[in-house]
């Protein structure tokens, strides 16, 4: 695959303000654990081969098991995750692919069960930040792995 561009140098100060929001996601009132859930599904569901490569590494990193790293995609058949993470990415979901109605209540009523209102709005943000990132790489065909080495994503040992 071949990179169409990059944006990150075309538009440096875009991408400085996405940062910002990535930084800032990372002292929210969401676990990590849950963070990386949720950038794994919805870069999953977008098709985003640069996303997804990096937020595996990133879980692996901080101690995700891989068998939970490959349970991701099939969460409802999985006893794996807890009810809270089993909220996030169900969240997750309808958000990165929002039906025609809305969110319905009887799925926004079950996540507030998981989640406090800061909560689910920090976690509504982390859901916005991995879709525009996923956008973004998949318009221009980022390369899985391109950036490794500047993100410290290479002691996963998963290369």
């Amino acid at each position: 695959m071949t990179q169409r561009l990059n944006y990150m140098q075309q538009s440096p100060e875009l991408t400085k303000a996405m940062m910002g929001l990535s930084t800032a996601e990372k002292h929210s009132a969401i676990e990590a654990k849950i963070q990386h859930l949720v950038h794994i599904r919805a870069s999953q569901m977008n098709g985003c081969g640069f996303c997804l490569d990096m937020h595996v590494k990133e879980a692996k990193i901080h101690g995700e098991s891989e068998l939970r790293l490959y349970h991701i995609a099939i969460w409802r058949e999985s006893n794996l995750f807890e009810p809270r993470e089993r909220a996030a990415l169900a969240w997750t979901e309808v958000l990165t692919r929002i039906p025609e109605h809305g969110v319905p209540d009887e799925l926004y009523d079950r996540v507030r069960e998981q989640f406090s209102e800061k909560e689910l709005s920090d976690l509504t943000f982390s859901v916005m930040a991995i879709n525009a990132w996923n956008r973004a790489n998949v318009a221009f065909k980022t390369t899985p792995g391109s950036a490794d080495a500047a993100f410290g994503l290479t002691k996963a040992g998963l290369s």
